[in-house]
């Protein structure tokens, strides 16, 4: 099974994806964390990132693709993916079909978490984190709508989309469900 999850920042997406990956036995593949591994590690590509990360700057694609494009070389990888944070633009999305094409497989299903913009708002200032101001959050969804939202259309045959106002195990409970439904 290999499964993309998207949604607005604030929508749970990565606390899904741990739980979903770990559920369903297949890796769980987050942009974050493969960053945060190839810094540590200081490999070639970490560098790279080092350098737009200390400079505030975006991650180009082109890194944050041979990223995960290494990634799913893995032999854990076999077994299916969930990926969290990854692709964010259609032109990423583009990359990473050519990338699955070549290992004969593609993306199965889509998850949309949905959560109304208000909700979202609401949650990410509940946290109290000091860059988390209702403007900063506010311009991230505007963000959000404009780079992000169109992967919906670009999968539009495989999306599926699952409503994730509620708690942790009941959001986990409808992904579950619909994942299993669409199978």
């Amino acid at each position: 099974m290999r499964i993309l999850i998207v949604g607005p920042p604030g929508a749970g997406k990565g606390t899904q994806a741990a739980l979903l990956s770990a559920e369903l036995g297949v890796a769980h593949i987050s942009t974050g964390e493969l960053f945060r591994a190839h810094v540590d590690r200081r490999s070639e590509l970490g560098q790279k990132v080092k350098q737009y990360l200390d400079a505030g700057a975006l991650v180009p694609d082109e890194v944050t693709n041979a990223m995960v494009a290494q990634r799913l070389t893995d032999d854990v990888c076999r077994a299916g993916f969930l990926l969290d944070g990854f692709p964010r633009t259609v032109g990423q999305a583009e990359v990473l079909e050519n990338l699955l094409r070549a290992r004969d497989c593609e993306i199965d299903t889509v998850l949309e978490f949905d959560v109304p913009e208000d909700q979202v708002v609401a949650r990410l200032l509940a946290r109290g984190r000091g860059d988390d101001t209702e403007d900063v959050i506010r311009h991230r969804q505007q963000l959000y709508r404009q780079e992000t939202a169109p992967l919906l259309s670009f999968y539009a045959e495989r999306l599926v989309t699952v409503p994730a106002v509620g708690s942790v195990p009941e959001v986990t409970a409808r992904a579950l469900h619909a994942l299993r439904t669409r199978a």
